[in-house]
């Protein structure tokens, strides 16, 4: 019984190993549809779906390779001059993840391969030591994003709270299913892991590239609604800034209203640290 089960299985492999893969190896982050959504083909080689994943293998593109040069800008070289001036030159390695969130924000949101070669020439390490934290982290996006990248809270206290409708609601609004992108490129809609915000579940968060590293933002939009969120999409849309936090709170409190602490504390209080 175990012989037949493995030799079914490894017909299977053969079978999938020798089936064509479709990759979106040739789109052009130019173009307003290249990245829309991902293809039935690249999804099938994910065992689990990320929108900063797409592909789990790097493949060479006309706009994503490594014969592009990339660097930083002279403003944001200085930022990261700054960040290494933090660690003892031995573990100037700790510096890699600000290296590259500086270099997402710079590029629109996401890190081409020259990028990640170039924050690894700077640090001294092998290519490779880069491309393990690039892949690891959520946070970093190996293909292009539009402007807003808006990523839904997926963990149980927002699921509890509807984070079902949130994402459907904003699937329908925006034209779009979850990893897609709109037409025009403005916005990206991902999921995200527990972001803390439990009381005021549900919730998402909107990476902002729109004002590239000076402006760059990370925002939170919690208690949100069908409605509230689609109109905080639009308020983006606009170019306007919408509420950041709770859209029906002003702060992390049950929903009837606050319960505790109505009142200044008694102490003891922190001593002054002003001249310390």
């Amino acid at each position: 019984m175990a012989l037949r089960r493995a030799a079914s299985q490894l017909t299977a492999l053969a079978g999938r190993a020798a089936a064509p893969i479709v990759r979106n190896a040739t789109a052009n982050p130019v173009a307003p549809t290249a990245f829309r959504a991902p293809s039935v083909g690249i999804a099938a080689q994910q065992s689990r779906s990320y929108a900063h994943v797409i592909i789990n293998q790097h493949r060479d593109t006309e706009f994503n390779n490594e014969k592009l040069a990339w660097d930083y800008t002279p403003e944001n070289m200085k930022l990261v001059t700054d960040i290494l001036a933090k660690y003892p030159e031995n573990y100037k390695q700790s510096a890699m993840i600000p290296m590259l969130d500086v270099a997402q924000q710079q590029n629109d949101g996401w890190l081409p391969v020259s990028a990640m070669n170039r924050v690894a020439q700077l640090l001294g390490v092998a290519n490779m030591r880069v491309y393990e934290v690039a892949t690891f982290y959520s946070m970093f996006n190996r293909n292009p994003v539009g402007k807003y990248h808006v990523m839904i809270c997926g963990t149980t206290p927002c699921m509890v709270r509807g984070a079902q409708k949130i994402e459907a609601a904003l699937e329908e609004h925006l034209g779009i299913k979850k990893w897609g992108t709109t037409d025009d490129g403005m916005f990206t809609l991902g999921e995200m892991e527990c972001m803390g915000c439990c009381v005021n579940a549900p919730m998402v968060v909107v990476a902002d590239y729109t004002g590239g590293t000076k402006d760059y933002t990370y925002n939170y939009y919690e208690d949100l609604t069908p409605d509230s969120v689609k109109k905080i999409v639009d308020t983006l849309k606009r170019g306007e800034k919408p509420k950041v936090g709770s859209q029906i709170r002003d702060k992390a409190e049950p929903a009837p209203g606050q319960t505790t602490l109505l009142e200044p504390p008694t102490g003891p209080y922190c001593r002054d640290l002003t001249d310390a």
